[in-house]
């Protein structure tokens, strides 16, 4: 069936939002990647075990996670133009204080600032793709702005390093800190809600049209908030993504060390070899987008066309996790890691595509948030679980066999606890003006 054209306004805010989503999200990420590429200058100068770098890198990681809770439900009630734009602000200048710390707890200080200053990042641009497009167009624009979670790490090994050996870990903080700033002053300038932009009835039945039911004229409230908990999508979500970012910090927090470590490559060498992994998985990010809105098209449901490369993905990753566990190649290990990346894209980017269509419009930040809570306990788990894994064998073979693991049961989480039907706004206590069936789901 062939849809309208999407009005020339709608294109031009989709355009601007995408943009800066990918920019604000390449930054996020470049910036978590500070301390992993400055990790043995950083243990030298403050006399650090790798048990203790794990400690540090899961710091960040346990106040995103916490953060997320009460991060997302602020998106929805205030918006992402000024919640995003306060996280920007405030994780900005959290690097930069990153670069004048001179103790391990000063620096736990900085990076629990981070954290929480990034919480809002991804919720939010989930919550800006809920609202600027038709729930048949979100899968590709989900997979490009969640691209920016494996481009900042693509950029990040050969920017930082550059600027590391040029000025020093320190400067190189500082001036990652400085130049988030600016992006928080472009995006709270450049970005307006779809409310703010006065939208015609037009314009606005385009990206209500094929809805099962429009969204609600309320924000969220905390009763609301408090029920999502009790469906099983919800848990599904928060069980499901817990592997994928688990399997994401794994080679986040720790490609680095590993190549420096199991596979004996130089510092040098090692900011270039590491960007290739995250390359695959700005490809793997778009490509499971373009999938999923051909899924949608060919007639699967809003939720089974996100499941499929979600549970495909988390497969694919534990395979060619334990192909890399496994080889003694230095070549091989670094193809396998790229190709867990590559999946690890399409199937994080394929977790907040499912958030989108899984929730009212007025709580997808809410549910988004609570699906990156459970991703990031895992997350934050990666780091130290690897760090002691690694410090009492000595290899990161095991550490790889358990993210393995860790991956297929995620993906048992999303075939068997997530069911195919969204939360409805009456099941929360929110009286739909209509509701519009879609047609038959597959």
């Amino acid at each position: 069936m062939a849809h309208a054209p999407v009005p020339p306004r709608i294109r031009r805010g989709q355009t601007s939002a995408l943009v800066l989503l990918v920019i604000a999200g390449t930054l996020n990420y470049v910036d978590r990647a500070a301390l992993s590429i400055a990790n043995p200058l950083i243990r030298e100068e403050l006399c650090l075990s790798i048990a203790d770098m794990g400690l540090l890198l899961s710091a960040f990681l346990w106040a995103y996670a916490f953060s997320q809770l009460p991060g997302g439900a602020m998106t929805d009630r205030l918006g992402p133009r000024r919640l995003l734009g306060l996280g920007l602000f405030v994780w900005s200048l959290a690097q930069a204080a990153a670069g004048l710390v001179g103790s391990f707890w000063q620096f736990v200080v900085a990076r629990v600032f981070l954290g929480a200053g990034e919480a809002p990042m991804f919720s939010g641009a989930a919550r800006v793709v809920r609202d600027w497009w038709n729930v048949r167009d979100r899968g590709l624009p989900t997979g490009i702005w969640n691209c920016a979670s494996s481009l900042g790490p693509t950029i990040a090994p050969p920017l930082l390093t550059v600027l590391m050996i040029s000025f020093g870990w320190r400067w190189m903080f500082v001036s990652m800190g400085l130049l988030g700033i600016v992006v928080a002053i472009v995006w709270y300038t450049v970005y307006r809600e779809v409310a703010e932009a006065a939208l015609s009835p037009g314009e606005a039945h385009h990206l209500t049209e094929g809805e099962e039911e429009p969204p609600p004229a309320q924000h969220v409230t905390l009763a609301e908030w408090g029920q999502l908990f009790g469906f099983r999508v919800t848990w599904g979500l928060i069980l499901g993504f817990f592997g994928i970012v688990y399997m994401v910090w794994l080679f986040q927090a720790w490609l680095p060390g590993y190549l420096e470590i199991q596979r004996h490559m130089s510092i040098r060498t090692t900011g270039f070899v590491a960007a290739i992994p995250y390359a695959c998985g700005v490809v793997g990010s778009i490509g499971a987008g373009w999938v999923t809105d051909r899924l949608m098209a060919g007639g699967f449901s809003p939720i089974n066309s996100r499941k499929l490369p979600i549970i495909i993905g988390l497969v694919a990753m534990a395979v060619f996790t334990f192909v890399a566990a496994k080889t003694p190649s230095n070549v091989v290990a670094v193809m396998a890691i790229s190709a867990a990346v590559f999946f690890a894209g399409g199937a994080s980017g394929m977790s907040w595509a499912l958030a989108s269509v899984a929730a009212p419009a007025h709580c997808t930040a809410s549910l988004g948030s609570i699906q990156n809570f459970g991703g990031y306990v895992g997350g934050a788990l990666a780091p130290t679980i690897t760090g002691f894994i690694v410090q009492a064998t000595g290899t990161f073979v095991p550490a790889l066999l358990v993210g393995a693991a860790i991956a297929l049961a995620s993906a048992l989480a999303y075939l068997v606890v997530i069911p195919n039907r969204p939360i409805r706004s009456a099941e929360l206590g929110v009286i739909a003006p209509s509701v519009r069936p879609t047609g038959v789901a597959m």
